[in-house]
């Protein structure tokens, strides 16, 4: 799903155009054909579990997009960012943040399929460890893990859809979402993507009043997500900030990329 937070990408016409380190926006310019200057200020944390790179890679390609006129619809933006991902991360991309960040909403990316649900009004509560993570190490562990005991780990993935497929019925009752969340967040620390941080920061969310929380993103550091009743958001965000971490209170967005008038 997408939240609030957002990444304002500015792309300009440009005979110098700046060097950049980033290969996300290397390729999307190698993509597009084009050469420019491009300047970005982001809301949403890197290294994170909060698909940052995603998130620049689409507002990039829109950026682009809007200034060269080379009029991509919003799909060829999704497919081109997911693409551009997967080159970065030889391979181990997913569609989802990318389809999230260009369409908004929330996103059920089933193999090869996108099929976006009706838009929910839940109350977010994010906890960032401050730990960054690597997302390739991370694939990278579970990978070896399951060719090591593939009789266990496929159980466990297989539990994680199961858990996933049955919760996507139950967002219009978030304490019982909030239970598939506990339990898929006990399934990923059984993959061994957990991480002490995110532990920590998920116990105090849940004892705070959270319906349910667990990590997001590849684990190993990075953020934690907790869905809360309305008048326990701030409760819950100080016991997140009690354990040396920074909260963001958010909601869903769904609008997706857009085209900004005043930043």
């Amino acid at each position: 799903m997408a939240i609030k937070p957002r990444v304002f990408v500015t792309v300009r016409k440009s005979k110098r155009p700046h060097s950049v380190s980033s290969l996300y926006i290397q390729n999307c310019f190698t993509e597009m054909g084009v050469t420019g200057s491009v300047y970005i200020n982001s809301q949403i944390p890197s290294s994170s579990g909060l698909g940052s790179s995603a998130a620049v890679t689409v507002a990039t390609l829109c950026a682009i997009n809007d200034e060269f006129g080379l009029k991509k619809t919003r799909e060829d933006i999704a497919n081109m960012a997911f693409d551009i991902e997967k080159k970065v991360q030889k391979g181990r991309a997913s569609p989802t943040d990318t389809s999230v960040s260009s369409y908004g909403g929330i996103v059920l990316i089933t193999g090869s399929s996108r099929r976006r649900l009706p838009p929910q009004n839940l109350h977010i509560v994010i906890g960032d460890t401050l730990v960054s993570h690597n997302t390739s190490q991370m694939v990278e562990r579970v990978s070896e893990l399951k060719s090591r005991h593939p009789e266990i780990v496929d159980h466990l993935l297989d539990a994680i859809e199961g858990v996933s497929l049955n919760a996507i019925h139950y967002f219009d009752n978030p304490k019982e979402l909030g239970w598939y969340m506990d339990m898929n967040h006990a399934l990923l620390d059984a993959l061994g993507v957990g991480h002490p941080a995110l532990t920590r920061l998920v116990l105090a969310a849940r004892s705070a009043g959270a319906f349910g929380a667990k990590l997001t993103g590849a684990g190993g550091g990075g953020c934690m997500v907790a869905v809360c009743p309305k008048g326990l958001k701030q409760r819950v965000a100080k016991a997140i900030e009690s354990c040396n971490a920074r909260a963001i209170v958010t909601s869903i967005d769904t609008e997706g990329a857009r085209r900004e008038k005043h930043v």
